[in-house]
Formats: C-alpha cells, sequence, structure tokens
C-alpha cells in the first residue's frame, strides 16, 4: 500500500512513487505541486501568504511562496526530479470572508494565486492546471504514481486537473 503523506499548513513534503502528497483545508491558502513524470517524484507545498517580505519575520519559510517555492524546489530536485520536465498545478486561493470596504490586503486567497503563479514564471517550471477563487476550502493531493491532483469541496465533489 502507498504511503499518505501529510502536509500541513504552511509545511511542505516531497514524495516519490508510490506515495500520495495531501494538504487538508485550504481556504485562502495555495496548494502548490511540482512534479516529474519521468522520475515520479515531487511536492505539495500548502502556502498561507504570498510574499515574506511584506510580513512580519518568521522562521518558517514554508509559510509564504516566495521562500516556500524555492525550499520545496531544491528537495525534490534532490530526489532525483530534472527541473526541465517538472510541472506545476495550484488550487485553493478562496475569497472565504466577505469583507465590507475590502481593501487588496484582504484579497489574500487571490494574492496568494498570484504571487504563485508569479514566481513558477520566475523559476521557469509550467504551470499545466489550477483550480482557484470561488469561496470554498477545498482539500488536495498529488499522487506520485501518474502526477492526479485531486482537489476535493465539501459542495462541488471532487475532481482532477
Amino acid at each position: 500500500m502507498a504511503d499518505l503523506i501529510r502536509v500541513g499548513m504552511a509545511d511542505y513534503k516531497v514524495g516519490q512513487a508510490p506515495s500520495t502528497i495531501i494538504s487538508y483545508g485550504l481556504g485562502s491558502c495555495i496548494g502548490i505541486s511540482l512534479y516529474d513524470p519521468q522520475a515520479k517524484v515531487g511536492g505539495l507545498l500548502h502556502i498561507m501568504l504570498p510574499d515574506s517580505t511584506q510580513a512580519r519575520p518568521t522562521d518558517n519559510p514554508a509559510k509564504f511562496a516566495d521562500t516556500g517555492l524555492p525550499l520545496m524546489l531544491k528537495d525534490v530536485l534532490a530526489l532525483g526530479a530534472s527541473r526541465s520536465r517538472l510541472v506545476a498545478k495550484i488550487a485553493g486561493g478562496a475569497q472565504m470572508f466577505a469583507f465590507a470596504n475590502a481593501t487588496d490586503i484582504m484579497r489574500v486567497g487571490a494574492r496568494n494565486a498570484e504571487a504563485a503563479k508569479k514566481i513558477l514564471k520566475d523559476l521557469n517550471i509550467r504551470l499545466i492546471a489550477e483550480d482557484t477563487g470561488g469561496t470554498y476550502g477545498r482539500t488536495v493531493s498529488i499522487n506520485m504514481e501518474d502526477g492526479v491532483y485531486k482537489v476535493k469541496t465539501i459542495d462541488k465533489g471532487e475532481k482532477e486537473i
């Protein structure tokens, strides 16, 4: 039986086939997966915020897109992935609460999604699928055997991206 590797909030894990990596309860957070289909290795990062420079200092770089993604990339490459074969998928980034007179700072989900896309582009990693936005939470998993990225929601069911 394949291992189920759990990723907490502001955390990431890497693995290889036949493992599946899962993260529960993404609201405004984003689940960013990296996967090498030939080596069958990858990772899943659960970011909470887009940019470490706009937040209080933290000892947890996985909390931010700009610091967490390069860390996970390094670990995925160390497992045998080839940077040129890596593909990314993202999900999450919901607007979980409505605010009267909301400012851009309240758009955490949208800002997380934008940051994830920008950093992937800067790292020259192809984003091949996404399921972002909306007003609902998600649970995501990536199967290291085939790269299938599942997105589960309470009201909208399950889909593969």
